[in-house]
């Protein structure tokens, strides 16, 4: 009986997915089994941690397109937040969707044992848009078992046990990749860890220099060194020019893998289709994702040079790993037309340009609000704001959200709100976003001065 109802309440469901029109008791019912459904079979305290976004109600998305995302009721947002770089294609592209619903006709996941050919096409592309003699692809599911994968390599290439990682550095959440994460909050809860990493603070290269030399001078050797060009989830930290260089130097000194973590930053977001481009820097495994999908479906991945890939990885293909659905044919072929998209369409060179017009207008709204806004930096769509404080991030970010206008903080630095739209995004919503921000802006300050008045 349990099973038939369940089987009912799925047949109501999938209708609603089927539905080009939902009615109001339809939209209500759905409003209140999300709220309950998340905090009794997803996540108790999912709901709580969104609140620096919420209104009195809940808003549950349901469409998209290009840069716009509309919820249940007809709510619309301009998404600056681009799922933390998802989107840099945009929503819902067409023609990454019409590739990608080809492709569903005929095929959509792998037998795991025949030749899937789109896994092939799909890596020579990446070997033909990456940096330098990057050319073995090994494509997973996710950023975070990327990273497991390079750590991996870096340690069957290497012979090495040891890495450096950097303060503030976010790499994931699987074991592997959280050890190499600069933040206590996401490493307390599972120690010990991998024992064998040291974080130095970033964009410090003699820092990086010293802790090689340490590690080497104690008889120990070093596997790989993991940073990314641009530290995202730290507030989007960008290192002096010179910093990719110097961990060339560095990792070549020690014979040690380099690995850049390019999951968010890579993908044309910040002007150059790889962020290491801006140095001219060939990693020796790098990480992708993201984007990399096209906004379309979920797909990541490891690159790296040949050397190594070594005879032990020949004689057992499967040694470094064997996802189930890692480099499926439905999201090759996404990751396919994502590249041609991106090739056709020149998107770093669009990510840079209006790049400049946004930070342009935050940086005027910095010079406007002082007292609140501490720093405005960034490169091509990868943006982010600081704030003075936390609790005025939050505020800031509630404002925006009230104005539709999506954006989120980091979780390695809450004092920080990021702006990362997608290419697609104009000229237009560009303007009418820092209108709203202003708008924020000013309630803050107007809240403030109330406080101070009635403090006096």
């Amino acid at each position: 009986m349990q099973h038939e109802n369940i089987s009912k309440e799925l047949e109501r469901v999938i209708g609603y997915i089927h539905s080009d029109h939902l009615e109001d008791t339809d939209k209500e019912l759905m409003t209140k089994e999300t709220l309950d459904y998340f905090d009794n079979y997803v996540s108790p305290g999912w709901l709580k941690y969104r609140k620096s976004v919420s209104t009195n109600s809940a808003v549950l998305e349901w469409t998209d397109n290009d840069t716009v995302i509309h919820g249940l009721y007809g709510e619309e947002f301009i998404d600056c937040l681009g799922g933390f770089g998802i989107y840099t294609c945009g929503h819902r592209n067409p023609e990454i969707m019409d590739t990608v619903k080809a492709q569903l006709e005929h095929q959509a996941l792998h037998s795991q044992e025949l030749l899937d050919p789109l896994r092939g096409y799909l890596a020579k592309a990446m070997a033909g848009i990456t940096p330098g003699d990057l050319q073995y692809c090994f494509f997973t599911n996710g950023g975070a078992e990327a990273v497991e994968m390079a750590l991996k390599l870096a340690r069957i290439a290497t012979g090495g046990r040891w890495y450096i990682s950097t303060v503030g550095a976010f790499h994931g959440k699987s074991m592997g990749a959280v050890s190499m994460c600069g933040k206590d909050t996401y490493r307390k809860p599972y120690t010990p860890m991998i024992q064998q990493v040291e974080h130095v603070k970033y964009d410090d290269i003699e820092a990086m220099r010293e802790a090689a030399k340490n590690i080497t001078a104690v008889g120990e050797k070093l596997a790989g060194i993991i940073v990314e060009p641009i530290q995202g989830e730290a507030g989007v930290i960008i290192p002096h020019d010179g910093y990719l260089k110097g961990l060339r130097e560095i990792a070549d000194e020690y014979h040690a893998a380099l690995i850049f973590d390019e999951i968010q930053c890579g993908m044309g977001r910040t002007g150059d289709m790889w962020r290491c481009d801006h140095e001219g820097v060939t990693p020796d495994i790098m990480t992708f994702g993201k984007a990399f999908g096209g906004g379309i479906l979920p797909i990541t991945g490891i690159i790296c040079r040949p050397s190594l890939w070594t005879q032990q990885l020949i004689d057992n293909p499967w040694l470094l790993g064997s996802p189930t659905f890692g480099g499926n044919p439905l999201c090759c072929a996404a990751a396919i037309a994502t590249i041609k998209y991106m090739l056709d369409n020149d998107i770093p060179a669009v990510c840079g340009k209006k790049g400049e017009t946004f930070l342009t207008g935050l940086k005027g709204l910095k010079e406007k609000y002082p007292a609140f806004i501490d720093d405005v930096r960034g490169v091509g769509l990868m943006m982010a704001v600081e704030f003075h404080t936390c609790e005025i991030g939050y505020e800031v970010a509630k404002g925006l959200f009230s104005r539709g206008v999506l954006t989120a903080g980091t979780l390695v630095n809450s004092k920080c709100i990021r702006f990362e739209p997608g290419a697609l995004i104009s000229e237009e919503q560009i303007s009418e976003v820092m209108k709203r921000m202003d708008a924020a802006l000013a309630d803050v300050e107007n809240a403030a001065g109330t406080v101070t008045a009635e403090a006096g």
